[in-house]
């Protein structure tokens, strides 16, 4: 594993920003990879009140301090907005999902001091999560 996600997993608590409650999507898949391996994790949708049991929180604002590390499954456009949020919320670690990134977020992390992932590696692969 790369120091950059060590460092993200070190994190107490994890948000997947994009969770989706559609089984078939990544942004449900990415939080089922999280419980599957006993991480704690808080599904973000403004829509849902809960996914896959979990309750969710609205915002990357409304994340509770013990995340300080998010995986990001959403449009770039909105992986941009996503990344001021977090700067805004103190999050230290974000994963944008292959498809999630845009240069210019990814420049607004690495000139924030935020730890970030895209480099197009997956946390279902990294994990190695299967879906059942």
């Amino acid at each position: 594993m790369t120091p950059a996600l060590e460092t993200f997993f070190k994190s107490a608590a994890f948000g997947v920003v994009g969770a989706s409650e559609d089984r078939s999507k990544f942004g449900n898949k990415v939080l089922r990879c999280y419980v599957s391996n006993q991480k704690v994790v808080i599904p973000v949708n403004p829509k849902a009140a809960s996914i896959e049991g979990l309750a969710c929180v609205a915002s990357v604002s409304d994340l509770p301090d013990a995340v300080k590390s998010i995986s990001v499954i959403t449009p770039p456009a909105i992986t941009e907005k996503v990344v001021e949020a977090a700067i805004a919320r103190g999050i230290t670690n974000i994963w944008m999902q292959p498809g999630a990134e845009s240069a210019a977020a990814v420049e607004r992390c690495k000139a924030a001091g935020i730890n970030v992932i895209a480099d197009h590696s997956c946390i279902l692969v990294v994990l190695g999560f299967h879906d059942h």
